[in-house]
């Protein structure tokens, strides 16, 4: 390592990394897979034998002219009851020439902030234009960067926020209130936050559904984050009964960890045949909403070339702001 690595804490990349600038890494990231235009190995996903925990590796490039990247980290649920982040990690990056090590930031700031404009990406890819009105199932990290994500790209009149619990629910909507021009409500249930809702976004690491298809309105836009492995399944299989389209972040990804796909796939339910890229939307070669009463469903686990993408805005920024 030379004194020309940057290091950049979890701090610094917020600064560094607005939630424009982090929706148009995301773009950026899904139309080059779009276009079969980047480095996406396999990733690691490995739960615990001691714990509840999972630890994590992704690595990709997103192009020619960036180098690879590198994620490492871990998913700890139990960190929600002492009001910690669930996930924590570190991401290297390289030179795209010499290999050389160019920065390390904090993989926590940049999973939320690449995650929630993920999302949003989705939002605009796939829901209806006039979409306005969010559920959000979950009070955490991810929960409250959705919203801020999702407010960027449909002007929403409301938000309902629901998570088991009465007060972390009532302290997330209390805190988006403050920093936002709408509505947004802590309800009782999930069932509450769903009716009537344009959009809906899972945001939580449950093992059994939150999300239910009986619930959804015509036209709704469900998105998933929650769902990153076959254990976990945000929403039950009517949500994908419903939906005249699933799409998802990577289908070979998702076919291994996605839990709501997994059984879908397992059962029958789906082939990967029906599995829709969201780059593939976005560069128009599948299409997911065909008709404005259509219900889609978008499940993202996650992906390395999301974390190249967000990275190398970071490493450019602060490139910028050197004198």
């Amino acid at each position: 390592m030379t004194d020309d690595v940057l290091f950049l804490s979890g701090d610094r990349v917020t600064d560094l990394l607005d939630a424009d600038a982090a929706i148009a890494s995301q773009r950026a990231a899904f139309t080059a897979l779009g276009d079969d235009n980047a480095d996406l190995p396999g990733k690691i996903m490995h739960p615990s034998r001691f714990d509840d925990s999972v630890v994590f590796a992704y690595v990709s490039r997103l192009s020619a002219d960036t180098g690879a990247v590198a994620k490492f980290g871990s998913v700890n649920p139990a960190n929600a009851r002492a009001g910690l982040p669930t996930i924590h990690a570190v991401i290297s990056a390289l030179d795209r020439s010499t290999g050389q090590l160019v920065a390390v930031m904090d993989g926590t700031a940049v999973t939320t902030l690449r995650t929630a404009a993920g999302s949003a990406v989705a939002v605009d890819t796939l829901a209806a234009p006039d979409a306005d009105r969010l559920a959000v199932l979950g009070s955490g990290t991810q929960a409250l960067a959705h919203v801020r994500a999702i407010a960027r790209v449909r002007d929403l009149t409301s938000v309902r926020l629901w998570s088991p619990n009465p007060r972390r629910r009532a302290r997330a909507a209390q805190t988006l209130r403050a920093q936002l021009p709408f509505p947004v409500e802590a309800v009782d249930t999930a069932k509450e936050a769903v009716n009537g809702a344009s959009v809906v976004a899972a945001c939580t690491l449950s093992t059994t559904p939150v999300v239910h298809g009986a619930w959804l309105a015509p036209g709704c836009t469900v998105v998933s984050v929650g769902s990153f492995e076959p254990t976990r399944s945000e929403v039950d299989p009517e949500v994908l009964r419903r939906s005249a389209a699933v799409v998802v972040d990577d289908p070979e990804t998702a076919a291994e960890h996605a839990g709501p796909i997994v059984t879908a796939l397992r059962e029958g339910l789906l082939t990967t045949e029906d599995l829709i890229p969201l780059g593939a939307v976005l560069t128009g070669r599948r299409a997911a909403r065909t008709r404005p009463d259509d219900i889609v469903y978008y499940n993202s686990v996650g992906l390395g070339i999301q974390d190249a993408a967000a990275a190398w805005a970071v490493i450019d920024a602060a490139k910028k702001e050197r004198p």
